[in-house]
């Protein structure tokens, strides 16, 4: 037992140091949480940016055995919209938009 300077025999509240742990998890917590957002948003990137890029793809091949229709038609299967379609030789070049992401893409029909 911790007697008080005046000596009445009281022992001394530890009360100042309750609830330190919280005040101290808090900022952590909302680090981890910010962390969590972030990768959930850069994950959401790439992913849109692969759906757009594998509709690109698609298109372009499309587009060198049928033309700008089967092009367009393969890019709204794939969830995206025909926004360029360039003939060049025996090559087709193709830009996409899935999801309000942009992706370009080139296909030729020669070796």
């Amino acid at each position: 037992m911790v007697r008080c300077p005046d000596g009445a025999g009281r022992r001394r509240s530890g009360g100042r140091d309750r609830g330190q742990a919280i005040l101290l998890l808090l900022p952590v917590v909302a680090a981890a949480a910010l962390l969590a957002v972030g990768l959930a948003i850069a994950g959401g990137t790439v992913v849109g940016r692969s759906r757009a890029q594998a509709a690109a793809d698609a298109a372009a091949l499309a587009g060198v055995s049928g033309g700008k229709s089967a092009a367009a038609a393969l890019a709204a299967a794939n969830g995206g919209s025909l926004v360029a379609f360039r003939e060049l030789g025996d090559d087709v070049v193709v830009q996409v938009v899935v999801d309000g992401v942009s992706a370009s893409a080139r296909a030729t029909d020669g070796p």
